[in-house]
């Protein structure tokens, strides 16, 4: 019967032994603390796992607009009837004046011109008010307030033009179709006048006519207009093209259709949208944590190569795609090319999911940003789904796994920074956790092979593994980022947890808390110490071993004296907390008749401070010894 009863308590010692109780909830608690950082970085997780995933990050596919950039339009040029003018000022107060041929631009000798201005102010649906502090406020898209701007610096007033020509009817951009147009009286007996206002190409493909400079409607040379929109945008400038036509009929409606091949070529406005400084610092540490950042935009190719090369995506001239181009590539070629190619330019929503299934056929983690209904299958399908929370749509958000609150990149940078972080702690706590269960388990093997009483009790062992787990393990979860954190390459995400680096000291420590357990229990028995006071000498060494062996797990590199004690205060009121709760253990009686324990001697916790002072010595040249050979191996 004694024998039966012996075997089964060992079977219930070796099972609590093995499991590691506190494992869930310290990961659940770590990545829940990542997520509370992210947040105060501006980033809103939706999803628990995107924190540690974030940290995984190859590929960074980024819209430029807003994200990149500062989303602070300024027109700077206006091109009509072939003549170039500059606009001078900058953001959204109407301060500056525009200057054509060494002098302030008249628009009542210049009717190209001032038909230019009046399509972007017909042509838009943004506002702009004065606030509270008599400052300028954006109402809408500021690509349309930076229009509104452009005229009232040539001393045109938006309100007066709208008036005298009323809206009857307005296409809305699409970014499929890359223009919108308004139709408007201009008059009795007249028939209504439609302005368009899109991307180049697409404008410019409807023209056939373009004023000149009397106002008049003449020839239209397209090839001449597309190589001036091309040296604008090659200069990093984003360039609308307007045109009109009049509709062919009387009526309350238009539609795509009625924007025929025979419209009028008015001219181009372009602006600037400065690259964000914290943007470029960003893409730089990207690029140092090995993380390819990819642009994607709606814009002419010229003007995001530009972009990109001031933002310093790749090294030289980037190397850019058309969503043209994209579509007649296959989808093997496209594999190929998405691997090399910095920018893609002219893109729709809908080419955004083959280039996301594209560079994760190659093994790559991706992470994508978007913020219309039609980017929602793309953040789908990416590993990590970035949506904008100041301009996204609620399709987009939901659709993602992470919104940004200011729709900045570097956001996104600090993001992966701390999904890096997250994985370092739960790697941390994951090393210092496994040894625990493994050398209570040899241990337990160790007294069943050799037929003798069992040094810890199933109870002990409970004790040990859950006030450890929350007093110093999960203090872990505090740690602060490394210094290399973004000077890593990604981890590859198919690899193992767990290296043979991490699993080599996993079984060292778990031997080590094997001999000094197990042989201080019987160097005890041979003393003729009772069975309880040794089994109470057993438990405190595996608590005393894995407080040091805490301090060793705080970094990955070697340093004999503790990692800067003061940046993680957590770890020292855990393990001051331990060690009281240890002399609880021990000493008090109520405690003794639960947990069966008894009082140590004194000479005892001495022998057992020198195993743990050893064994934190023991693993810090350990990590000495793999830091001078990795450069050899290398």
């Amino acid at each position: 019967g004694g024998a039966l009863i012996d075997m089964f308590m060992a079977a219930v010692a070796l099972a609590v032994g093995a499991i590691p109780e506190g494992l869930p909830a310290a990961l659940t608690i770590t990545l829940a603390i990542g997520v509370k950082r992210m947040a105060a970085r501006r980033a809103i997780v939706r999803r628990l796992p995107a924190v540690e995933t974030l940290g995984s990050t190859t590929v960074i596919c980024s819209d430029k607009t807003g994200t990149l950039t500062k989303n602070e339009m300024t027109v700077t040029r206006l091109i009509a009837a072939g003549r170039s003018c500059e606009v001078t000022g900058a953001g959204y107060e109407p301060q500056g004046e525009i200057i054509c041929g060494g002098g302030r631009a008249d628009l009542s000798a210049a009717p190209a011109l001032r038909e230019l201005l009046v399509a972007g102010v017909l042509c838009n649906e943004s506002a702009l008010t004065r606030g509270d502090d008599g400052r300028t406020v954006v109402n809408g898209d500021p690509t349309e307030a930076a229009l509104l701007v452009a005229a009232a610096k040539a001393g045109l007033d938006d309100g007066e033009i709208k008036k005298s020509f009323p809206r009857i009817d307005i296409i809305p951009f699409e970014s499929e179709r890359q223009l919108m147009a308004t139709m408007h009286e201009v008059g009795a007996d007249r028939p209504p006048v439609f302005y368009v206002k899109g991307a180049v190409e697409k404008v410019l493909d409807k023209c056939s006519l373009a004023l000149d400079a009397a106002g008049r409607e003449t020839e239209f040379d397209r090839e001449a207009a597309r190589a001036e929109a091309e040296k604008l945008a090659a200069a990093g400038l984003r360039v609308l093209a307007f045109s009109r036509g009049v509709h062919a009929r009387e009526c309350s409606y238009f539609t795509h259709e009625d924007l025929c091949s025979r419209q009028t070529f008015i001219g181009f406005q372009a602006m600037i949208d400065p690259a964000r400084e914290e943007a470029r610092t960003a893409v730089a540490a990207c690029r140092r944590a090995g993380i390819k950042v990819k642009m994607i935009t709606g814009d002419h190719a010229l003007t995001a190569a530009a972009i990109a090369a001031d933002l310093g995506l790749a090294d030289g001239k980037p190397e850019t795609l058309t969503g043209r181009q994209l579509s007649e590539l296959t989808d093997r070629e496209l594999i190929e090319r998405a691997e090399s190619v910095a920018v893609f330019a002219r893109v729709e929503p809908e080419q955004k999911l083959r280039l996301v299934e594209a560079l994760q056929t190659k093994n790559h983690v991706v992470a994508m940003t978007g913020d219309g209904v039609n980017d929602a299958p793309a953040l789908k399908r990416a590993d990590i789904g970035i949506a904008m929370g100041k301009g996204g749509t609620e399709v987009a958000k939901e659709a993602a796994d992470v919104i940004l609150t200011d729709d900045n990149f570097a956001t996104i940078e600090a993001a992966v920074e701390e999904g890096r972080r997250v994985f370092d702690n739960l790697t941390k706590f994951i090393t210092w956790t496994l040894p625990t269960n493994l050398g209570e388990g040899l241990v337990l093997l160790a007294a069943i092979i050799a037929g003798a009483q069992l040094p810890i009790l199933p109870i002990q062992i409970l004790w040990i593994n859950m006030t450890t787990a929350v007093l110093l393990g999960l203090m872990l979860a505090f740690e602060p980022m490394e210094p290399d954190v973004m000077a890593r390459p990604p981890r590859d995400p198919h690899a193992s947890l767990l290296g043979p680096e991490l699993l080599g000291r996993i079984v060292m420590v778990g031997v080590i808390l094997l001999g000094c357990a197990f042989g201080l229990f019987y160097l005890e028995l041979q003393r003729g110490t009772a069975i309880e006071e040794a089994r109470t000498v057993a438990v405190n060494v595996f608590v005393i071993i894995e407080t040091f062996y805490l301090f060793n797990c705080r970094s990955s590199h070697p340093s004999f004296l503790p990692r800067g004690l003061g940046n993680n205060p957590f770890v020292l009121a855990g393990a001051g907390a331990m060690l009281l709760l240890q002399l609880g253990f021990t000493y008090l009686p109520i405690m003794n008749r639960l947990f069966g324990s008894a009082p140590v001697r004194p000479d005892s916790w001495a022998v057992i401070a020198a195993a743990g002072a050893a064994t934190y010595l023991f693993i810090e040249a350990e990590k000495t010894v793999r830091e001078k050979l990795k450069p050899r191996a290398a």
